[in-house]
């Protein structure tokens, strides 16, 4: 610590971000990126970019590319807020819609930088303990509240929620801000986007890096009422007027536009998702059921810590959070056929010895 510290730096406590090490021969699935290139159409968008225009500013408003996702989500441009990533965009959220005197409601076994935002925006939080089988109850959120935000599914469980369920909610909380954080909803759940035009105070967040493996491009997004982009616009023109550059703008709108690739690089991922999941299964593993590009599971007779120890002596890194409830769960990232293959050749051998 430096006595040049302001006391807000003094006392955050930061997220960690996943691990991302130079290792040789790696088999990396703690970050829940994308096994998949982008499509030969975003790399070409943003290899167009690599001109004298980098010299100036992209558009600040990214009017191309939240008209062409306005489009693609049958809405209006003034209903998109585009960010540098869904971090971002989550980040201008909770500044801008989710501090009020009330607590913010989010689950207690959940993304791990909500609870980092909070801190640094001063927003009160009361976290609301998943059930048993680490689902999100509805019905426990029947309680005074300043604002909600879930993520749908869930990280790290990849548990989902119905659209029924999150219509609920809103019919509960017609008052105040509901964040639905769809990071990775494009994997097997339902989206919420279909109950913006019935509800004002919804706010549905979503990222190109995970189902659109843009991971490295740094886009994400917000759809809503009207009112609600503008409180977030008005948070970004007070922090950073410019968050996404050219090339970034470019790729995503290629992205939005080549959806036969989209789709068929969410049918890979299901379909290699299923094999992990059964061949975990076979090996002992409890795994809970996921609509994400990961899985969420832990075996009853090893520790945690000691599988991911011993997968990364094999060079094979999964996610683990010392948290309670859920030590000795691996999060780990669907990755190749090839990949899943190794990882679960190499989990065979050491739950052997």
């Amino acid at each position: 610590m430096s006595r040049y510290w302001s006391a807000l730096v003094h006392d955050l406590s930061p997220y960690t971000p996943g691990e991302q090490p130079r290792i040789a021969n790696l088999i990396k699935l703690n970050t829940n990126e994308s096994p998949l290139a982008p499509s030969p159409a975003v790399l070409a968008a943003i290899a167009g970019e690599a001109t004298e225009a980098l010299r100036l500013y992209p558009d600040p408003a990214a009017t191309a590319l939240r008209e062409a996702l306005a489009t693609y989500h049958g809405l209006s441009a003034d209903q998109v807020f585009v960010g540098n990533g869904s971090d971002e965009v989550l980040a201008h959220a909770f500044a801008g819609l989710l501090k009020h005197d009330a607590p913010l409601l989010y689950p207690d076994i959940t993304y791990s930088f909500y609870p980092v935002w909070a801190q640094l925006f001063g927003v009160a939080t009361e976290a609301v303990p998943l059930d048993a089988d680490f689902r999100i109850r509805i019905a426990d959120y029947r309680r005074p509240a300043g604002a909600i935000i879930l993520p749908n599914p869930n990280a790290p469980t990849g548990t989902p929620l119905a659209l029924a369920e999150i219509e609920a909610l809103l019919r509960d909380h017609p008052e105040i801000p509901v964040v639905i954080d769809e990071a990775y909803v494009d994997f097997g759940a339902e989206t919420a986007v279909p109950l913006i035009a019935a509800h004002p105070n919804l706010l549905v967040v979503r990222t190109f890096s995970k189902s659109r493996a843009l991971a490295g491009l740094r886009v994400g997004y917000a759809l809503g009422h009207s009112d609600l982009i503008e409180a977030l616009t008005r948070v970004k023109d007070s922090f950073n007027s410019y968050p996404l550059g050219r090339p970034a703008q470019a790729g995503a709108i290629a992205s939005v536009q080549d959806d036969a690739a989209f789709q068929a690089g969410l049918a890979s991922i299901v379909a290699t998702r299923g094999r992990m999941t059964a061949g975990l299964e076979a090996l002992g593993f409890e795994v809970l059921p996921s609509a994400a590009n990961f899985v969420f599971a832990r075996h009853p007779a090893h520790g945690g810590a000691d599988l991911a120890a011993a997968l990364r002596e094999r060079a094979i890194l999964v996610r683990r959070f010392n948290a309670p409830r859920i030590a000795d769960h691996l999060r780990i990232t669907v990755g190749t056929d090839g990949q899943t293959e190794a990882l679960l050749s190499a989990l065979a051998e050491i739950l052997a010895a």
